[in-house]
């Protein structure tokens, strides 16, 4: 919760404080980086977690090729994302983790002002661990490891508070199924 709070301060902050924003757009060259906090996964269904911590991530976009479709903007990039649960019953559980590290490709098209728009893929990386946690009766603790193809599809939005710093949202089966957050084009 204070997470959301602090997201959304930080947001509002943003906005006063930059009222005199340009039209934004991607272009080639332009770099923005995404730090987002994400919100529902696939990872950790059903009941018994005792603890969720939200997925966070980092991202850059680097746009690569102009005048796609009139005035459309392709960009790659990467992603680094870490999400954790805990699940426990009666003082015996374990402890969750994803790593996911992956390319991006994205196409941006402006519809509205102020407000980049795109879609795009990734395809990399994820590490997975398990560990148990508390005190069994005849076990040990155990602990495993693992990894898989990391593949996600999503849609996004920038909403520019200032020539450089935006609001972000992105929808999709990545490392959380909705990534709010902040973007800094440099």
């Amino acid at each position: 919760m204070k997470i959301k709070v602090l997201l959304f301060a930080t947001l509002f902050a943003f906005g006063f404080l930059s009222v005199n924003a340009q039209t934004p757009s991607f272009n080639k060259g332009d770099k923005v980086i995404n730090l987002c906090v994400g919100f529902g996964s696939g990872y950790y269904g059903g009941g018994g977690y005792t603890s969720k911590m939200p997925a966070i991530s980092g991202s850059l976009d680097i746009g690569i090729v102009d005048n796609i479709l009139d005035k459309g903007t392709i960009g790659v990039g990467g992603i680094v994302g870490y999400s954790s649960a805990k699940y426990e019953y009666t003082g015996y559980g374990w402890k969750y983790t994803h790593l996911v590290i992956a390319a991006r490709g994205t196409f941006h098209y402006p519809f509205v002002d102020k407000l980049d728009t795109y879609a795009g893929v990734a395809l990399g990386y994820n590490a997975v661990s398990a560990k148990e946690t508390g005190n069994w009766p005849g076990t040990t603790n155990y602990s495993a490891t693992g990894s898989s193809p990391y593949f996600a599809g999503f849609v996004g939005a920038r909403y520019y508070f200032s020539n450089n710093v935006a609001g972000v949202v992105e929808l999709g089966s990545g490392i959380a199924y909705l990534n709010l957050g902040i973007a800094l084009k440099f």
